[in-house]
């Protein structure tokens, strides 16, 4: 009896211990029996997984491992991206990928041959504001009076990002309202006793020069990819607010004056005085008396929202004014002039570097891959808090802005169907599209925690965009597997 007990006891242990293993164990031995290779579990790196939303500020983003996490080898990494950049038919690719930590190039194709880059050159633009600017400026729109009697004057300070309505602080386009100016000037009007009517000056003479820059096409004007430019506008002189596409106004300034001019009517009700809706021209006095004054969202805030929306107006403008802030005459010269400066103090090797504008909207323009990737790599690694500011404010891949869409697959090629980890919030990149050309350039986590900044670009596609973006999107999508070794 003793015996069948202790049998039974040893049964039941035995069961007890190889349950377990048996159901670890179980299926991939039946998978060797039947010839089947067990599927390969990946372990993803926290800071390679993508965030369930958005972060708000750029503090929140995947911290790299360091200078201790393994560089991808260049010769396997080269291998990867040669096989995805390429498409059928026409089009020639160039790019760089560099080390963000020491600045070594890691990927070389063409990067030192002049292409245009379409807005992936904002980045140079972002960079040029932030430096010269610094992040937390504001542009300020102010009234001011006039010499005549019952004259003011409106005075653009270089917000393109202005509403018709009330100021809202939490907005970046639409902080300062022409509403909430106007209800100011009516109450500072008032109180000097201004009865009558009033007269309205537009005062923007802060930008000089052409209003329209002979690098870009009527038909991009004519379809509102740009508009002639003017220190003030209403929604990056967009023809409808809380829209980014369509036409844009032909004298944003003029239509932001006309709507300062309603709002005053409406504000001067009860005040005792009429305002003229003729306006005209003409520049403030020196040491004229401010009456009123709204200011825009801070320039760290703008540029991330140029980089977001890829808005060729906002560039531009922000670039008259880093020209005006560095002592420049506030033209699409001493915008050029001013973002490449700025650049080379970043410490970019601007040789050969020439700017036909600072939106990559215009054809003429001439910088290579490098450049591009350099330029991230610098504003990655600057001393200056502001600069640092750049990079953290580009799209993120399947999350914000023209990355929303993209870069949602796995790490196979053409990452599409690999078993790694997905890019969506890993890379960040600034994207660029014309007819014949598109890029993407930007930086990215690898798997191993490097990190790494880099420059896509496709020159001379005829009908085949679609694809080449594609291409660039997976080769991105290498870097986020890396690995590479």
């Amino acid at each position: 009896m003793a015996r069948v007990f202790t049998g039974l006891l040893l049964t039941l242990v035995l069961t007890v211990l190889v349950l377990p293993l048996a159901v670890y164990a179980g299926p991939p031995v039946l998978a060797a029996l039947r010839h089947e290779q067990p599927a390969r579990q990946v372990v993803v790196p926290s800071y390679q997984q993508s965030p369930v939303r958005l972060a708000s500020g750029g503090d929140e983003f995947p911290v790299p491992a360091g200078s201790e996490a393994p560089a991808p080898d260049t010769r396997v990494l080269a291998a990867l991206l040669d096989a995805e950049l390429a498409v059928d038919g026409s089009g020639k690719f160039s790019g760089a990928v560099q080390d963000a930590l020491t600045g070594e190039v890691l990927y070389d194709l063409d990067g030192d041959v002049p292409v245009t880059p379409a807005s992936s050159l904002k980045l140079l633009t972002a960079a040029a504001a932030l430096s010269d600017l610094g992040a937390d400026t504001r542009f300020e729109t102010g009234v001011h009076a006039g010499t005549a009697p019952g004259t003011i004057i409106l005075k653009g300070g270089g917000d393109v990002l202005l509403t018709a309505g009330e100021s809202d602080d939490d907005a970046i386009v639409g902080h300062a309202g022409l509403q909430t100016l106007a209800d100011e000037t009516a109450a500072a009007l008032a109180e000097r006793g201004t009865s009558g009517t009033v007269s309205i000056r537009l005062d923007d003479t802060l930008f000089t020069g052409a209003s329209l820059s002979p690098a870009w096409s009527r038909e991009d004007v004519a379809a509102g990819e740009m508009a002639a430019l003017y220190p003030l506008a209403i929604n990056s002189a967009w023809a409808a607010e809380g829209v980014s596409s369509g036409p844009r106004a032909g004298d944003a300034a003029l239509a932001a004056a006309s709507a300062f001019a309603a709002a005053l009517e409406t504000s001067a009700a009860g005040y005792g005085f009429t305002v003229d809706p003729v306006i005209e021209r003409g520049a403030a006095a020196e040491g004229a008396d401010r009456l009123a004054s709204v200011v825009s969202a801070p320039v760290a805030d703008q540029v991330q929202q140029m980089l977001l929306s890829s808005d060729n107006y906002l560039a531009e403008a922000l670039a008259r004014m880093s020209a005006q802030a560095t002592g420049r005459e506030a033209t699409f010269e001493g915008g050029t002039a001013a973002v490449l400066s700025a650049v080379s103090r970043l410490g970019v090797d601007t040789g050969g570097l020439v700017l036909a504008d600072v939106s990559g909207l215009g054809g003429g323009t001439e910088i290579s891959a490098r450049q591009l990737a350099a330029t991230v790599q610098a504003a990655l690694t600057s001393t200056k808090n502001d600069v640092r500011a750049l990079p953290y404010s580009l799209p993120v891949a399947g999350l914000s802005g023209t990355l929303s869409s993209r870069l949602t697959g796995t790490t196979g090629t053409g990452g599409t169907d690999g078993a790694g980890p997905s890019p969506a919030g890993v890379v960040r990149g600034k994207t660029g599209s014309l007819f014949a050309v598109t890029s993407l350039s930007g930086f990215v986590t690898d798997a191993d925690g490097r990190l790494l900044s880099f420059a896509f670009v496709a020159n001379g596609l005829e009908g085949n965009t679609a694809q080449a973006r594609a291409a660039v999107d997976a080769a991105a999508t290498v870097l986020a597997g890396c690995g590479c070794r």
